[in-house]
């Protein structure tokens, strides 16, 4: 009964710090990502949000996964084996809905077939499913209800260059299910992002979207979609992003305009600056305890985060951590 109470009394800890807290696809640090079991987790962790990644199916139903491929974190292979493209890869747009819920969601692996992050999940018997855009509104919904909560949900729209290509318009889909499901009235607590910075404009100016609107922001070597990303982060991109967009979300090397893998991050990037002169919030991706980046140990670099680049939230796969860090610096 001791341990309920904590464990109830934990779930009803109201956020007390200066920053958002978004749960990177789920509790992806502990469960595989973008399951419901992840999202009820990362629920019970209390962050501010919930991120949902959204892609379309064969039948233009949105589900939540990462990836417009299928092969990295199912077992698609297995289930589906003729089923590839040219390219070697499974896509799921090629699927309906009820296909892919016959697929088992496991751990992130990488094209090679290992797992990507080694310490986290690694059972195998457990039947974790790929689920609709609307079943995750409604636990969520339902788990605010129940629990007397308002965390968020942070929906990213995935690749819509692409989905049009395959003949689907993904952001009014989408916007349309968020309609249907009252996730559109002024009292939700909702934010969508993209990284395509024209589909943005379009979602904001053309679709009629009224709510917080985050541009994400790649590299352009990764080739996430069109935008020019160097362009986007100088003063002439950052006045046309204030126009349609309210915040910003970088990876979080680029909130710095020095690196080095031996002493880490120099001094932060001037388009920080920039951006907050603009008004837009800052919500980098992504804080990971169990993967390091540029050699900064997980509580440096949530200080520099927070001291030096005075973010105003993040994304992180590990809701406890960042938590716990949050605590102990508001406590100090």
């Amino acid at each position: 009964m001791r341990h309920l109470l904590v464990f109830l009394l934990f779930l009803h800890t109201t956020s007390v710090f200066a920053i958002d807290i978004i749960a990177h696809r789920g509790a992806s640090g502990y469960l595989p990502e973008h399951t419901l079991e992840a999202a009820t987790l990362a629920f019970a962790q209390a962050p501010d949000y919930i991120e949902q990644d959204v892609v379309l199916t064969a039948d233009n139903i949105p589900v939540v996964l990462h990836d417009i491929h299928l092969e990295t974190v199912t077992n698609v292979e297995q289930i589906f084996p003729d089923r590839a493209r040219p390219d070697g890869r499974f896509y799921t747009k090629d699927f309906t809905l009820s296909e892919l819920r016959t697929l088992r969601v496991h751990e992130r692996h990488d094209r090679a077939g290992e797992q990507v992050y080694n310490h986290r999940y690694q059972g195998s018997q457990a039947n974790f499913t790929i689920a609709s855009l609307e079943e995750h509104i409604e636990l969520i919904q339902q788990l605010n209800r129940a629990m007397d909560r308002n965390i968020g949900m942070y929906i990213e729209i995935k690749s819509p260059r692409w989905h049009k290509q395959q003949g689907a318009d993904i952001s009014s889909i989408v916007l349309n299910v968020l309609r249907e499901k009252g996730m559109l009235k002024p009292d939700r607590n909702l934010i969508l992002q993209c990284f395509d910075f024209s589909e943005n404009q379009r979602i904001r100016n053309m679709l009629g979207y009224k709510g917080k609107l985050v541009q994400l922001v790649a590299e352009n070597s990764w080739k996430e979609s069109q935008t020019d990303f160097d362009w986007l982060l100088s003063e002439d991109g950052l006045d046309e992003v204030a126009e349609v967009a309210d915040g910003l979300g970088p990876w979080i090397p680029q909130l710095f305009a020095e690196k080095n893998k031996s002493s880490g991050f120099g001094k932060v990037s001037d388009w920080v600056s920039q951006a907050a002169s603009r008004g837009l919030f800052i919500h980098p991706y992504t804080y990971r305890s169990d993967a390091d980046i540029e050699n900064i140990p997980g509580p440096a670099l949530l200080k520099r985060l927070t001291k030096d680049v005075r973010i105003d939230g993040i994304f992180t796969d590990h809701v406890p951590a960042v938590k716990a860090f949050l605590k102990q610096r508001k406590d100090n």
